[in-house]
């Protein structure tokens, strides 16, 4: 259980709750290759024939750029916030977030909670208008009453370096979690993800991406429940017992159930919190999933679905993490050489499987490394559609056609950009094998929080805002959060070798964020031109399309 440190229980978190597994690779960073799990293969298999099969029919429905980057706006709100439970649901959130319960007890749970606090802000300040507003991006948003072609390429950028970087992430721990649980190399893991990736998104769109994420996050909240269940029926489902219990066997004590010093840095805390909070505004896989939605009412639901099936799986996974305590920490069998406390036979986040081996047998191990490699799959084919929208979409239609792009060329180029990005991950993902890739994600969620959220909330809610102030304040907090990440530990020190970090903290949103929003301002109120006042005088059209939704995009009828 030493193994399991606070800084890789942190990274679990982050990794779980954001797309998942995008800090798969260092959350599982300290795994061995284990014997290959033929059941686990298996049942994959059966999973990826399934999502090939429903690639298939979606291919006959996506027609139109509608129905490529949204599905033609005709998913319902429960559909939907299952697809954006999915986005959260991970393979991290699974093993990362159980052995962290299991290691660290109630301070995984006050993590898991507070993960919700930037559910509020999409559902209250965000949903309903990004519907309104917005396409099939949230460049159309940005520059709705603004310059097209320069807010456009900012947002671009912006989007393209969060998805790359996800990407990347994603790919590292895709090779991680099947050396882990399926006994196949590195490698094959990479070939894997990328190639049916492309397939999902190439031919599939939006509507076959969607799908694919709700088929996953049924299959996880299934095996999730079970193994919960059939764990706790050994405890009579008594959680006073099973706490009892953990409490009598778990080095911590009583402490297990009470709040510890996870982050002792205040700083790092606030602007980890401050990331994770406004970089999920800001994160464009996930403000995509507004408009595939019919209307303002399904996107506001879509929130409230998504709130309580993550809330449900968080529960389950920290009772999980619970009764991990007990039937794996004071079994041998699941320690190396039968040493209780020591280290977990393929590392510390394996704790979750060896729960679902004892509770279940090989058959329920199999089914539950089938759903982690399953949830990585389906992320990467969200994070693939942003990045190819933001190519097709924002920059080759809008900037370099002027709007003018036929459909037909517009999907073409959605098409090749997803090939690009699959190639490109593949490749990215074996280079970066042994490095620690960490960094991408508070770059990832830095960028996120600078770059995207304050000109998309400024945008929508501020009159002020120019053309100017956005251009400056976006690129102000991107190349800010990247900076602060570059000279921070997790680069300075851990990739480039420095014996000391110039910037002290991990976390850059506490100072990149605020400079982001000074700067548009800043600008927005220095600028006096005749374009920026008529930018303002725009601003009560815009208003009025947000409160109401006239003149905004309806479903497709297919």
């Amino acid at each position: 259980m030493k193994r399991v440190t606070t800084i890789a229980s942190l990274t679990a978190v982050l990794t779980g709750l954001f797309s998942t597994a995008v800090l798969a690779g260092d959350a599982i960073s300290e795994t061995t290759k284990q014997p290959i799990n033929f059941n686990a293969i298996g049942m994959f298999v059966v999973f990826v024939v399934f999502t090939l099969g429903i690639t298939y029919w979606a291919a006959n429905r996506t027609k139109t750029t509608s129905d490529f980057y949204t599905a033609g706006g005709g998913i319902t709100g429960f559909q939907n916030g299952l697809a954006i439970a999915g986005d959260y649901m991970s393979a991290a959130t699974l093993l990362g977030l159980t052995a962290m319960m299991y290691t660290k007890g109630v301070d995984a749970y006050i993590y898991m909670i507070a993960f919700f606090v930037g559910w509020p802000i999409i559902l209250f300040l965000m949903a309903e208008r990004l519907r309104n507003l917005g396409r099939f991006t949230f460049g159309d948003i940005t520059s709705y009453r603004l310059n097209q072609g320069p807010v456009r390429t900012m947002a671009a950028v912006s989007s393209l370096i969060v998805v790359c970087f996800y990407l990347v992430a994603q790919m590292v721990g895709a090779g991680q979690l099947v050396k882990l649980l399926f006994g196949l190399d590195y490698g094959v893991a990479l070939v894997i993800v990328g190639a049916l990736m492309m397939i999902y998104v190439t031919f599939g769109g939006m509507v076959a991406t969607t799908w694919v994420q709700i088929i996953k996050a049924c299959m996880l909240l299934f095996g999730g429940t079970l193994v919960m269940l059939l764990a706790m029926s050994q405890f009579g489902f008594s959680f006073e017992e099973l706490s009892n219990r953990a409490i009598e066997v778990h080095k911590l004590g009583v402490k297990l159930l009470s709040p510890g010093n996870l982050l002792a840095d205040p700083i790092t805390a606030i602007s980890l919190g401050l990331g994770l909070m406004f970089g999920t505004a800001g994160l464009p896989h996930i403000l995509m999933r507004f408009f595939t939605v019919t209307n303002a009412k399904e996107a506001r639901k879509s929130v409230l679905y998504a709130s309580g099936i993550v809330a449900y799986f968080f529960n389950v996974v920290a009772l999980m993490g619970l009764c991990a305590v007990i039937i794996v920490g004071t079994n041998p069998s699941f320690f190396e050489e039968g040493q209780i406390g020591g280290r977990i036979i393929g590392g510390g986040n394996m704790v979750a499987m060896h729960l679902a081996k004892a509770v279940g047998g090989d058959l329920l191990l199999g089914f539950l490394s089938a759903v982690a490699f399953a949830t990585i799959l389906a992320v990467v084919s969200g994070l693939a559609l942003a990045g190819a929208s933001a190519i097709s979409h924002d920059i080759y239609s809008r900037v370099i056609k002027k709007g003018k792009a036929s459909e037909s060329s517009e999907l073409r180029v959605s098409r090749f950009a997803t090939i690009t990005l699959g190639c490109v991950a593949v490749i990215l993902g074996l280079l970066f094998e042994k490095m620690n890739v960490a960094f991408m994600v508070a770059l990832a969620f830095g960028v996120a929080a600078s770059a995207n959220f304050p000109v998309l909330i400024l945008s929508m809610y501020w009159k002020g805002l120019t053309t100017r102030g956005a251009i400056a304040g976006g690129y102000i907090g991107l190349f800010s959060a990247v900076t602060l990440v570059v000279l921070s530990k997790s680069v300075w020190v851990s990739v480039l070798g420095f014996a000391e970090p110039i910037f002290p903290y991990t976390q850059p949103a506490l100072f990149s964020m605020p400079l982001a929003f000074l700067t548009v301002f800043v600008v927005s109120k220095l600028d006096n031109s005749e374009a920026a006042a008529s930018e303002r005088r725009a601003f009560d059209d815009q208003f009025v399309r947000a409160q109401t939704g006239v003149g905004a995009e309806t479903a497709a009828a297919h």
